[in-house]
């Protein structure tokens, strides 16, 4: 995958021993055909070991993504699509997952993408998405709800975009969703749940509301509706969504998780 404005490492070979700068040289040469990200991860994984501090620092304040997206939402989506495809199949290939992995990442993050799920144990992005360490940034909270899940959730999301760049955020839901099941079974028993389940199920009740009488399954509709709730109110969110939205800067869109089948569905608007 090739990034977006990719631009070739920092010269550090002068930083450190020759003996040090020829294997960088190598690894640079070795590496040449990998994204930018790639080509850092692994990078900053092996100089990590010898390398002065100050080496290391500078190749990842180099990636920090203060300088824009490392590809675009449509590049993002397709590589997430990939890997559920790999998922789909039996044949994930695990990515980025060993501790070299998570030492090259220690000082910085550059993730591709932005993951809105529920806190369902069946659902888990790093493996329906067959990504690795750094590669999303995820968000998860039962019903998968934004509208009125406070500064907590939304906070957490305007960081991934103002802070590092991230040119994509998919809201995801999944079949079956219990928190949705849980507010279409009491709005048509008319109470209402214990706690603080009640106050979360109140959020996914206009789902429900807004998608009753529509054709086919209404547990799916609903489940689809409380998607592209999610997903308008982050495309207008104030101040730090709306205006890379309008820009195409960033690209907000909803999903589903099919838990039988593995497969991840893009939820098109007005087809609830």
């Amino acid at each position: 995958m090739e990034a977006q404005g990719q631009q070739r490492p920092p010269a550090i070979a002068r930083s450190y021993p020759e003996s040090l700068a020829k294997t960088g040289d190598l690894i640079m040469k070795s590496l040449s055909s990998f994204s930018r990200r790639e080509f850092v991860t692994l990078a900053a994984a092996a100089l990590s070991l010898a390398a002065p501090k100050g080496v290391l620092a500078l190749v990842q304040k180099e990636e920090s993504g203060k300088t824009g997206p490392p590809v675009s939402p449509d590049d993002a989506w397709r590589n997430l699509l990939n890997g559920n495809g790999r998922f789909v199949k039996g044949t994930p290939s695990s990515p980025r997952r060993s501790p070299e992995d998570f030492r090259g990442l220690a000082e910085a993050q550059y993730p591709e993408a932005v993951i809105v799920s529920c806190a369902d144990s069946r659902v888990a992005p790093e493996i329906l998405f067959d990504v690795g360490i750094g590669d999303i940034f995820v968000v998860r909270v039962a019903g998968n709800v934004v509208g009125g899940a406070g500064a907590v959730v939304k906070g957490s999301i305007e960081y991934a975009i103002a802070e590092l760049n991230v040119p994509l955020i998919v809201v995801l839901g999944h079949s079956a969703c219990g928190a949705v099941k849980a507010a279409k079974q009491h709005i048509d028993a008319k109470d209402s749940l214990p706690g603080a389940i009640n106050g979360l199920v109140e959020l996914i009740k206009p789902a429900v509301a807004q998608s009753k009488g529509a054709p086919g399954d209404a547990l799916e509709n609903a489940i689809r509706e409380n998607v592209e709730i999610g997903v308008e109110r982050l495309k207008r969110l104030e101040p730090i969504l709306a205006p890379r939205v309008k820009e195409r800067k960033l690209k907000v869109m909803g999903a589903v998780y099919d838990l039988r089948t593995g497969i991840v569905t893009p939820v098109e608007p007005g087809k609830s």
